[in-house]
């Protein structure tokens, strides 16, 4: 379970931050590394802080942008270190664990890094389907992203191991197929096919946009709508495209 959950760093300016982040994956078991644009590809230094870990260092995958490090997972959990304009479904580290254990089995899941200076972009949070926050110290919040990471995929672990407990403990698990949740892709284009279908009817204007997408992904993330519910939108909006086009 734990070798389908990826640890995604977006944009690491400083090597060495890389290296630590290894090394605190694989205490607590986790070996799937992706990291996105690093300012600083990992070094000598990095593998001197990876420790034992330089296993993870060296598989570590590298990608240009944060869609192609998670198009294939179907739950993304994205760190932020302070609320939002515009609020999104939040976990504490300990629900993020269990969430991401929970939902591991049907696909691969990812926990998502920002900048160590400025964390995620608004439109990379976006992307995600919940966010996580580690509620320090409001008086000194400062933790450092291997800290970051060491604390999340603690939870992860934790959660990993009450999971299989329970499976030991209870052989027989019957599965649920209406709650199989679509890869990120696939709600990534139903959130296309939605702006396409919505600009056709006329209620987004192309010069005046505003939020209309970005409160929509923000209702469908928290509805969390499974395969067949994507299917169906995405054949709704078909129908709602083919009316508009009629209308013309």
């Amino acid at each position: 379970m734990l070798d389908s959950v990826r640890i995604v760093l977006v944009n690491t300016s400083d090597c060495r931050n890389i290296g630590s982040a290894a090394r605190a994956m694989k205490t607590m078991g986790l070996s799937q590394l992706v990291l996105v644009d690093p300012i600083e590809m990992p070094n000598g230094q990095a593998q001197a802080l990876a420790a034992g870990a330089t296993d993870v260092l060296a598989n570590a995958k590298v990608v240009s942008t944060l869609e192609e490090a998670i198009t294939d997972c179907g739950l993304v959990v994205g760190t932020s270190a302070r609320s939002r304009t515009l609020p999104w479904p939040m976990l504490d580290p300990r629900e993020c664990g269990e969430k991401l254990i929970s939902e591991v089995s049907d696909y691969p899941v990812a926990l998502v890094f920002g900048r160590e200076s400025s964390g995620l972009t608004n439109e990379e949070l976006q992307l995600c389907h919940f966010h996580v926050q580690i509620p320090a110290n409001p008086e000194y919040s400062s933790l450092n992203l291997a800290m970051a990471v060491q604390t999340l995929s603690y939870e992860v672990r934790m959660a990993f191991l009450a999971n299989q407990k329970v499976a030991n403990e209870n052989k027989s698990t019957n599965k649920n197929t209406d709650d199989e949740y679509p890869v990120v892709d696939e709600t990534e284009r139903m959130f296309e096919h939605f702006e396409q279908a919505l600009k056709a009817t006329g209620f987004i204007q192309p010069s005046h946009p505003g939020l209309v997408m970005t409160k929509l992904r923000r209702f469908i993330n928290r509805a969390r709508p499974d395969t067949k519910e994507v299917k169906m939108w995405r054949g709704m909006l078909s129908s709602v495209e083919k009316s508009a086009k009629r209308n013309k």
